[in-house]
C-alpha cells in the first residue's frame, strides 16, 4: 500500500491577464486640458476552485481619471493566477487565497495596469502597495456585520 504524502503544497502554476480594457471616451479633445487628472483607484479580489487542490485567485483594479467633470480615461484589469494547494487545513484556505494568492499576482497588475495607462499618453499612474491582510479582514468584517444586520440583533451568534 502506497503512503499518501501528507507535505502541504502550495505554489503559483500560472499567472495571466484575465480581462483588461481602456477607455478615452473625450479623446482626443481631452488632450488639451489644462489641468491634471484626479485618480480614484478602486480594488477588489475573488477565488474559486478549479478542481480538488486547483484554485484560480484574482485581482481587479479600476483606475478612473477625471479632469473636471469629464472622463479622461477609464482602465479596468483582472490579473489572474492558479494556485496548487492541497494537504492544507481547511480553515486555512480562505486566507491563503484571500491574502497571500492576491500579495503574489499584484505585481504583475500592477505593472500591467502602469503599460496600458502609458499607452493612453498620459503619464503612467503606479498603484500603490495593498495590505491584503487588511483588506481580507476589512471584507470579513463587513460579512460578519452584513450577517448581524441580516440575523436583526446586532449579534453574531455561532452554533
Amino acid at each position: 500500500m502506497a503512503e499518501q504524502n501528507s507535505e502541504a503544497v502550495f505554489q503559483m502554476q500560472r499567472v495571466y491577464i484575465k480581462d483588461a480594457s481602456l477607455e478615452l471616451p473625450n479623446a482626443p479633445q481631452i488632450f488639451l486640458e489644462k489641468n491634471p487628472p484626479k485618480i480614484e483607484v478602486a480594488v477588489d479580489v475573488g477565488a474559486q476552485r478549479l478542481a480538488e487542490n486547483i484554485f484560480e485567485s484574482e485581482v481587479t483594479v479600476t483606475v478612473t481619471a477625471k479632469i473636471d467633470d469629464k472622463l479622461a480615461f477609464l482602465v479596468e484589469c483582472k490579473q489572474a493566477g492558479i494556485f496548487e494547494i492541497s494537504n492544507v487545513p481547511e480553515e486555512q484556505f480562505d486566507p491563503l487565497l484571500g491574502i497571500l494568492c492576491p500579495n503574489m499576482i499584484y505585481p504583475y497588475l500592477r505593472a500591467n495596469v502602469a503599460d496600458l495607462i502609458t499607452r493612453t499618453g498620459f503619464p503612467p499612474v503606479h498603484l500603490s502597495d495593498i495590505n491584503f491582510e487588511q483588506f481580507y479582514q476589512q471584507r470579513l468584517a463587513a460579512v460578519q456585520e452584513q450577517a448581524a444586520k441580516q440575523n436583526g440583533s446586532g449579534i453574531i451568534t455561532t452554533a
